[in-house]
């Protein structure tokens, strides 16, 4: 009983605070300046190339393959289309968005291709890798 009757002069008050923080500042004679926003340190992305290299170059797809290949691009057209419209996501966001849908594009493309064909795409993909590497050894200094 005697924890709740300290406990409402403490909730008194801070409803009274809450409810009436323009009394401080009325009282003040000049106004504090509202902060300005914080913006984030500027995100820095490595350099890429225009456009990635195409790993499904040179395959051979059967006509059921390219029928379900056309239907996913139309799809992620459509779905990058309406992010790039869309006014409310900022230009991060915008291209965090974008590179996902790429992404998802391209595993689904990998998902259709036969057993032999993914093998050929994972080789492509490894001797991508390997000759970055060397071309980054290349740039960086010995220690």
């Amino acid at each position: 009983m005697k924890e709740n009757q300290r406990r409402k002069p403490v909730a008194t008050v801070l409803l009274f605070l809450c409810v009436t923080p323009g009394l401080t500042r009325a009282q003040s004679s000049t106004p504090s300046p509202m902060p300005a926003p914080r913006k984030g340190a500027p995100v820095l992305r490595p350099n890429r190339a225009s456009q990635p290299a195409d790993d499904f170059a040179g395959l051979k797809f059967t006509n059921d393959q390219k029928a379900e290949i056309d239907q996913i691009h139309q799809d992620m057209k459509s779905r990058m289309d309406a992010v790039a419209k869309d006014e409310k996501l900022t230009s991060e966001q915008r291209d965090a968005m974008l590179d996902g849908y790429r992404r998802m594009e391209r595993n689904q493309v990998f998902k259709l291709l036969t057993p032999e064909q993914q093998r050929e795409v994972r080789a492509r993909i490894r001797a991508q890798r390997v000759a970055k590497q060397e071309a980054q050894k290349k740039l960086s200094p010995p220690r």
